[in-house]
């Protein structure tokens, strides 16, 4: 029988190893109180940046050191946070860690305002001037757009000096989630007590073939939604406020544009992504639902059902160790290179894949300048997970590759390419499953993997995408956020995308409460434009070969050196029309002809 295990009970080979960073718990919180004296130091540039391109080039060298710094001690706190927030200590770190990571933020707030405030041209002539600023040019230039939207130098180091206040909605919700939440047992076939937790549920229980198990699940799990949502409910209305204000202060027309401009997508991008998957793939969902209720025997097609396997009969388990092995084979067509980051991370324990109480839900990938990247997953020894794993593998390829050709001013891409490196590998990894045999009860059962990958960014957080945008243009209008309506939105969302055949019952409704991304700007969306991208670039490395595969890697090299629509032309893939949204969702369809074709 399953059971609910402390962070001191799992082994530890199933952790990461965090002594990468810092030794012990002292040396990190040495470095964390070192670090306002190192913002001492660039405050003598105050007032200075106008003197000439050397002192501008001194200060963004000195700042972007500290940067380093600030980003090791800052994920230290994040990631030990992440394995076991029950653990005192941890909140307790990572509040001392809020706290000088605001005041660094305020302290250092002077350096953008003032660049900002040079005489127009200036900037440009420094960096002609002196080729050491070259590095830095785009991240001027970008700064320099967005002149017309900053506030006053006073006015930014306050904002700024709130940041760890500004943020809190998002830490509430991790407390209210993974600290104080526990769950009634669940039932099973057999009439078993099965222990419920927020990973149990999402990453075993919703999957399961045991159709009694998994309703009953999902009845406990919602009930105990049920009780938290008017406080989730405030705790989101809190943010969305938030950014509608910031909107208005800073003068964007509305907060829809404020989101979007750090991405550099134009809203045509933005609305192309959520209209047209929205509209051309809800036939072919729902015609793969028809499929399940009908090959699964289903009295009714349930939300709790979309994730039940098709052929339990055929759904052979996979350890840990197994699922590296299958990822380390399904990348080598990425190079030695590559294939080295691959062997690291799964060698030297980047990866924690243990399941404790208080550990982070979903998965993620933090990847660290200077140092390397950790991948946080909960393992179930189920093939989502080995999809999930190669997941984030791809963002830590991305970023190991990034941070070994560029600065860590340009290592990140805009979030509407930073889901694309990551999806592709799910790609890989289907494209090698159906290499690996001609058995048609195998090859149909990788399709349902892959569409699983397709329903996870296609459908949950497009449908997340859907439902920000709704919230926003509510609160742009002053309207009130409550529970009452984010469960209606959400239920009116997925009707409309699902149809008359499946039942949208209060725990669907109530799927607003189970994904953090809702505190990330407009993020949601990203997964789907990321995966469009990467279904166009799987599709040219299967076409073309190495060449395919050598745009693509220079494409991760590059980082944030280049805006997100040259990224993807460097890869092959021209995102500024609707056609590869289009040519996508029809992959999908063709997905899903073919299971029904090998299902009858």
């Amino acid at each position: 029988m399953e059971k609910i295990r402390t962070r001191d009970e799992v082994s530890q080979e199933s952790t990461w190893n965090l002594t990468d960073l810092f030794g012990t718990d002292a040396e990190w919180e040495q470095e964390l109180r070192s670090l306002p004296e190192a913002a001492v130091d660039i405050e003598t540039f105050k007032g200075r940046l106008g003197e000439g391109a050397e002192q501008l080039l001194a200060c963004l060298d000195a700042r972007e050191a500290l940067q380093e710094r600030i980003v090791k001690t800052a994920s230290y706190a994040r990631l030990k946070q992440s394995e076991d927030s029950t653990n005192p200590v941890n909140i307790e770190n990572s509040a001392k860690a809020g706290d000088i990571l605001s005041f660094l933020s305020s302290s250092l707030s002077f350096v953008n305002s003032e660049i900002a405030d040079l005489p127009e041209g200036t900037v440009e002539r420094y960096i002609a001037e002196l080729p050491g600023l070259e590095p830095y040019a785009r991240s001027l230039n970008l700064l320099l757009q967005e002149k017309a939207h900053r506030l006053s130098p006073e006015t930014e180091k306050v904002l700024a000096s709130l940041g760890e206040v500004l943020d809190s909605p998002y830490r509430i919700y991790l407390r209210g989630k993974l600290a104080d939440m526990t769950f009634d047992d669940a039932l099973d076939g057999e009439d078993n007590n099965r222990p419920l937790s927020w990973s149990f549920y999402e990453n075993n229980y919703e999957m399961s073939s045991d159709t009694k198990l998994r309703r009953s699940a999902y009845a406990a799990f919602s009930s105990k939604l049920n009780d938290y949502k008017n406080t989730f409910a405030e705790g989101y209305a809190t943010e969305v406020k938030k950014q509608v204000v910031l909107s208005r202060l800073r003068g964007y027309d509305d907060v829809t544009d404020m989101l979007l401009s750090p991405q550099q997508v134009s809203k045509e991008m933005y609305n192309n992504i959520l209209d047209i998957i929205q509209q051309e793939l809800a036939p072919h969902m729902r015609k793969l639902a028809a499929l399940k209720k009908r090959e699964l025997g289903l009295d009714k097609l349930m939300f709790c059902d979309l994730k039940a396997p098709l052929d339990p009969e055929f759904s052979p388990a996979i350890t840990y160790e197994e699922a590296c092995t299958l990822i380390r084979e399904a990348l080598a067509v990425l190079g030695p290179e590559y294939g080295e980051i691959v062997e690291r991370a799964f060698s030297e324990r980047w990866v924690d894949y243990a399941d404790n109480a208080g550990k982070s839900t979903g998965a993620f990938c933090s990847s660290i300048y200077g140092a390397h990247s950790y991948i946080l997953i909960s393992w179930a020894n189920n093939m989502r997970g080995a999809f999930t794993l190669a997941h984030e593998v791809g963002h830590a390829g991305h970023f190991m590759l990034a941070g070994r050709y560029q600065r860590i001013t340009n290592t990140r891409p805009s979030l509407y390419f930073i889901e694309a490196p990551s999806t592709m590998n799910e790609m890989l990894l289907a494209d090698h499953l159906l290499k690996r045999s001609d058995n048609p009860r195998m090859r149909r059962w990788v399709i349902l993997q892959l569409l699983n990958t397709y329903y996870h960014n296609f459908v949950t957080h497009l449908l997340e995408g859907e439902l920000q945008r709704q919230v926003y243009a509510l609160a742009t209008k002053d309207e009130p956020i409550t529970a009452k309506l984010l469960s209606e939105l959400k239920g009116n969302i997925l009707s409309a995308f699902w149809g008359p055949d499946l039942v949208v019952d209060e725990g669907a409704k109530l799927t607003w409460m189970r994904q953090p991304h809702y505190y990330m700007g407009l993020y949601p969306y990203t997964y789907a434009a990321g995966l469009t991208a990467s279904t166009a670039a799987a599709g040219l490395i299967r076409e073309e070969g190495q060449p395919a595969v050598d745009r693509w890697l220079e494409a991760l090299k590059a980082g944030g050196s280049l805006a997100p629509q040259e990224l993807m032309k460097l890869a092959g893939v021209d995102m500024s029309g609707p056609e590869p949204i289009r040519a996508a969702v029809a992959y999908v369809g063709s997905l899903v002809d073919e299971l029904e074709r090998l299902y009858s």
